[in-house]
């Protein structure tokens, strides 16, 4: 109902440029379809529960994921940081016609801002890393094909999240993760978040974290059922620790309290 209503509310806050026919997206529970816009994401909505896009709501960035379960067709309204509004209809298939979105300016059904503020945005360069998803893809699928280590485990309250391969690739570094759920109920994700800590945590004073950009997630699910267990990819931006530097992971549960850090000195 709340989704609902801020539906509404969005709708009712935008000036329509032009009524168009609405395009639709396919997608399921087993692949990830990607959405790339014009302009940083600043808020995405889609109408029923059983989609569900992400983006990065801390950093802005030109690209979200779309995944699906069975069920109806609903609805995705997205609202990027130069003020227009996109809007196009959610459909699950088994079979994706595309894994791929991007998007142009001129498929904006209107603006969230006035003219005159929109004349003041500056103009911000295209998403470096398009043209490379392709790649980030077939390597990242390859990654979780081929044999691996456990650099690090965490458990907390029945949750594990496992750091089992750092793979390095012209100037990123893919993370291999999994988390299990043994904890007897289902565990939504709010974010899974990486990190390089400089440090002791316990002297607060010259403990500092620095969150690192994910260019790209492989598999990333939205949420892990209790006794399932899911393997996915991080893509980040290449990194190398200084002597008292951690990577640190920190999985956080949507609407509930639990949290897993894991740190690890590679």
């Amino acid at each position: 109902m709340k989704t609902y209503i801020t539906l509404l509310l969005l709708i009712c806050s935008i000036s329509i440029q032009a009524q168009k026919p609405l395009d639709t997206i396919y997608a399921n529970d087993k692949k990830n379809v990607a959405l790339f816009f014009p302009d940083p994401i600043r808020q995405g909505i889609t109408g029923a529960s059983h989609f569900v896009f992400t983006y990065n709501r801390e950093k802005e960035q030109y690209f979200g994921l779309l995944q699906a379960k069975p069920g109806t067709e609903s609805n995705l309204l997205t609202v990027t940081s130069d003020g227009k509004v996109y809007s196009y209809i959610l459909k699950y298939s088994e079979k994706l016609p595309e894994l791929n979105y991007f998007i142009n300016e001129n498929e904006s059904i209107g603006s969230e801002l006035p003219k005159k503020i929109k004349e003041k945005q500056e103009v911000k360069p295209l998403n470096e890393y398009a043209n490379r998803i392709t790649h980030f893809q077939k390597l990242s699928e390859y990654l979780l094909k081929t044999n691996f280590e456990h650099i690090e485990t965490k458990r907390k309250k029945g949750i594990k999240l496992q750091l089992q391969k750092m793979a390095y690739d012209a100037s990123e570094v893919y993370l291999v993760i999994e988390v299990k759920n043994k904890s007897g109920i289902d565990f939504e994700i709010d974010y899974l978040n990486v990190y390089i800590t400089n440090g002791n945590n316990k002297r607060k004073s010259s403990y500092q974290r620095l969150q690192q950009e994910v260019i790209y997630k492989h598999k990333m699910p939205y949420s892990i059922t209790d006794s399932k267990s899911q393997r996915f990819v991080y893509v980040i931006p290449k990194v190398v620790l200084g002597n008292n530097e951690k990577l640190m992971l920190e999985l956080q549960e949507l609407k509930g309290s639990r949290k897993v850090v894991l740190e690890t000195k590679i």
